[in-house]
């Protein structure tokens, strides 16, 4: 049988208020009897109940992270940006993976509200009406990472993503690139179909070149998506001179493609990708991309939550992060 506050209490000699004021750090215990009751859990190997304590502060210090793909190194990097933040406010966290199924994603909102998490971390693609009404019946509040509420309606953490696509393309145009091939992410995911189409074709509009639709396509964020969107460029009478790639791991599929067919990068084709994870280090040539500051994204709306969790002055709920462009080998 598992020791329980009652037998700690009786060990210390105290009650079990006192052993509860220990246990939750508060600092009204004398020195003495804190040392007696900190003795006494360790000789019992007590550990508190966490559903207990959650029913008497109407707090279970946990929240629900759901996550569109945990083996994404874009993803876990942001995931662990959320966890480290938790970690230091000292929340628990839950992580989902939803498979960027909105029949899941809906399912997973509702499992979590459920086990009383404190909050939820959402990251996913596009959000429907379906989602912003699961948010607004939530009794705890949402924060959304990584991910756009178009109403604005959710508080969010993001870069500004049209404009980040448009300083690259840019960026490739100004070095002499005419034909910009671009692979972008499930279209139906506005961050993909809206904000960063609206940067390519924004910067094709400033330098007056024609948006061409031969020259889009899109993968699924996948190195043979990566690989097979290539090719289809590739195939084409008149080649593209650069391609700009809306994930990593698609980005290394690019270069590999390229490499298989004889041409070289960044000597026949330019190639930029968009995260900026370590795998842009980890391929030759080395890739240029789009800094999103993955880590703080996650880190930064962790601690958004943690504010409204406690009902502390939030400046805005829409938080957008800073971005660069980082060059390296596979650009000339």
């Amino acid at each position: 049988m598992s020791a329980t506050i009652y037998d700690v209490a009786r060990e210390a000699g105290v009650s079990m208020a006192t052993v509860s004021r220990v246990v939750n750090g508060n600092p009204n215990v004398k020195p003495t009897t804190r040392k007696k009751v900190s003795e006494a859990i360790k000789r019992l190997g007590y550990r508190p109940n966490a559903v207990a304590r959650g029913l008497a502060s109407k707090k279970t210090t946990t929240v629900g992270v759901i996550i569109p793909d945990i083996s994404s190194v874009y993803f876990s990097e942001l995931a662990r940006g959320i966890e480290d933040i938790a970690t230091m406010y000292k929340y628990n966290i839950i992580l989902c993976n939803s498979d960027q199924n909105k029949d899941k994603e809906i399912r997973l909102i509702q499992t979590l509200l459920g086990k009383q998490v404190d909050g939820i971390v959402f990251m996913g693609g596009k959000i429907d009406h379906e989602h912003i009404e699961e948010f607004k019946q939530s009794n705890v509040p949402i924060v959304l990472a990584s991910t756009v509420d178009e109403q604005h309606e959710i508080p969010s953490v993001t870069i500004d993503y049209e404009q980040a696509v448009f300083e690259v393309i840019s960026e490739l145009i100004e070095k002499g690139n005419r034909r910009i091939a671009f692979i972008n992410g499930p279209v139906e995911v506005p961050i993909n179909g809206k904000y960063k189409l609206n940067g390519y074709k924004r910067a094709l509009e400033a330098h007056q070149l024609p948006f061409d639709e031969s020259l889009v396509t899109e993968g699924d964020y996948t190195y043979e998506s990566g690989k097979e969107a290539t090719a289809q460029f590739l195939n084409q009478e008149i080649k593209p001179t650069a391609i700009f790639v809306d994930s990593d791991e698609m980005a290394i599929g690019t270069i590999h493609e390229i490499q298989d067919e004889g041409l070289r990068v960044p000597g026949d084709i330019e190639v930029v990708s968009s995260e900026n994870t370590r795998l842009v280090q980890m391929v030759r040539p080395t890739l240029s991309s789009i800094a999103e500051p993955t880590y703080d994204i996650g880190a930064v709306a962790m601690r958004l939550l943690t504010k409204l969790m406690n009902n502390e002055k939030v400046d805005s709920m829409t938080v957008v992060l800073p971005h660069r462009i980082d060059n390296r080998k596979s650009t000339k």
